[in-house]
């Protein structure tokens, strides 16, 4: 199964970090998507790849152009690591004071090919953690426990076991939907600063992208799995708009609501939707999104 990568609702947010010691391994999870490892930790999407180029001129142009990095571009060495590399950062304008950061690294691999490593989010760019996760992938320090398998029969969402069934499929990383049962992305973060900061970002970030308008914006009395807090709903109507979304589903207007809270030893930050043409239950709402959220009455 192929990963769809780029999606409207793709999980690309800010972050905390410490450089403090930290079980990283309870908020790490990755798919192994046979050519390329898609990882998620306090709310930041990023993938490795290796290739069968030389880490060359003449090979690192090649991949230049499948990562659409331009001659343009400035590359520079990091004199941190270990290894040959050349990094790029672009930044892209998404809304207001919000920029969308994607780090390329491309990096010589101990079989003097190359391994490249992509980091996405919004805020200010963290080396630490780029360097953290790139020493981390190359020395093969990854515990095999954080690997989701590509066929889903249930997830984990946050340290609990959810049977979901074999009608449900990946889109990206933490990233779930259930054809007509809704769909939901999440992020593990260290703090519950974290956690808000990476669902505000996300927010605003669709809040801002074309192809549709928010109907109604407010905030609701949820329970998020056994904890009592506040999920900001969101309405977009897509009527009439050319939205590759509304098109793939069918619908008019998209249900969404935004939670950041603790979940057990961690927090969580969570975002759930589902279509007006799909499975609605009699508490209102998509049977997916009642797997780890209730409506309080």
């Amino acid at each position: 199964m192929k990963l769809i990568f780029f999606l409207v609702f793709t999980f690309i947010s800010t972050f905390s970090f410490s450089q403090e010691n930290d079980d990283f391994v309870k908020r790490l999870k990755a798919i192994n998507n046979q050519t390329i490892i898609f990882y998620n930790v306090d709310g930041v999407d990023f993938s490795s790849q290796t290739f069968s180029n030389e880490f060359s001129e003449k090979g690192l142009k090649k991949l230049y152009r499948k990562y659409s990095i331009k001659e343009s571009d400035i590359k520079t060495k990091d004199e941190t690591l270990k290894n040959n590399n050349l990094f790029i950062t672009k930044f892209e304008n998404i809304a207001e004071n919000i920029n969308q950061i994607s780090s390329y690294y491309f990096v010589e691999n101990k079989n003097k090919t190359v391994s490249v490593f992509w980091f996405g989010y919004y805020g200010k760019q963290n080396q630490v953690f780029e360097r953290k996760y790139i020493n981390l992938i190359l020395n093969g320090e990854i515990p095999k426990e954080v690997f989701e398998p590509m066929t889903i029969d249930s997830i984990d969402f946050a340290g609990r076991k959810i049977k979901l069934g074999n009608s449900c499929y990946w889109t990206n990383i933490n990233n779930v939907q259930c054809p007509y049962y809704g769909e939901m992305n999440w992020s593990v973060h260290k703090t519950l600063e974290s956690a808000e900061s990476s669902i505000d970002n996300q927010f605003t970030v669709t809040k801002n992208k074309k192809g549709g308008k928010v109907l109604s914006e407010e905030d609701v009395h949820v329970i998020f799995e056994g904890t009592e807090t506040k999920a900001k709903k969101v309405i977009y109507d897509f009527t009439g708009a050319k939205s590759l979304l509304a098109g793939m589903s069918g619908g008019k207007t998209l249900t969404i609501y935004y939670v950041a809270s603790k979940v057990r030893e961690n927090y969580v930050s969570c975002c759930m939707s589902f279509w007006n043409n799909d499975t609605i239950t009699e508490n209102g709402l998509a049977p997916l999104l009642e797997k780890v959220m209730q409506l309080k009455k």
